[in-house]
């Protein structure tokens, strides 16, 4: 049976609502000063939502990948409006219940946990690193859960939310590793605070479509020959602890 388009919108609200309050809470609580802590927490609670929903909604909580699949025509348009209103509007409750439950002065001492250029970063170098991490992100969500043939579907929300980790530890101190237009959108809109928002929509954006073309072109395109694996190659590879096949 065919999960409805309002079933799926809810999956991607509670997820995306799930990566704002764990994730801008995180660096609320931390008072912006933890960056392992931060980073584990955006990596975690999206390894976890992904994994629990993504059989319903695929797994987004970001317009940047919901874009992915549309330039790559993976999701049908009406579809993506509902996961864009979906993501957006969960990232804005979410940030507005941070704002109401959590100390003021903490809030408003890291921006409530809105993304922002580091020292000596200029908005075209912040673009670039967004566009770089998400880039990054999408290409391993193409991969693994995206591609059929792909190896380790079966723990693609773990990958995609060490992906996320592994971004943070190096973005997080320049951009703040948003990657994500509702992940930033939230918390400028409740604390109005509009640093360079742009930054973090054209980055992702660009990044997103570009691994996912690039990974649509090489991997999903149909081609010739065939990649390395498959049996048709006669080039299957082996399994951990077996002999190639000669």
């Amino acid at each position: 049976m065919r999960t409805a388009p309002l079933q799926r919108g809810f999956a991607e609200f509670v997820g995306t609502f799930a990566l704002i309050f764990v994730g801008a809470g995180s660096i609320i609580a931390t008072h912006g000063g933890n960056l392992t802590a931060i980073a584990l927490a955006h990596g975690l609670v999206i390894a976890v939502m992904a994994s629990a929903v993504g059989h319903i909604s695929g797994g987004h909580f970001n317009p940047a990948v919901t874009f992915a699949f549309v330039v790559t025509r993976k999701i049908e348009i009406h579809l993506a409006a509902a996961y864009w209103f979906a993501q957006l509007m969960a990232a804005i409750l979410a940030a507005f219940l941070l704002e109401a439950v959590l100390p003021q002065p903490q809030v408003d001492a890291v921006n409530l946990g809105a993304p922002s250029l580091g020292p000596g970063i200029g908005a075209g170098g912040g673009v670039v690193i967004e566009a770089v991490l998400t880039f990054f992100l999408v290409w391993v969500i193409f991969a693994t859960a995206a591609d059929p043939r792909g190896a380790f579907a079966s723990i693609a929300g773990l990958a995609i939310g060490f992906t996320i980790t592994l971004d943070i530890f190096m973005g997080g101190p320049y951009t703040g590793a948003a990657m994500n237009p509702a992940r930033a959108l939230g918390p400028e809109l409740v604390q109005n605070f509009w640093s360079d928002a742009w930054v973090y929509w054209v980055g992702p954006l660009i990044g997103a479509a570009l691994a996912a073309l690039a990974y649509e072109f090489f991997y999903l395109h149909p081609v010739s020959p065939e990649p390395v694996g498959p049996p048709e190659t006669g080039l299957d590879e082996p399994r951990p602890g077996e002999a190639a096949a000669r």
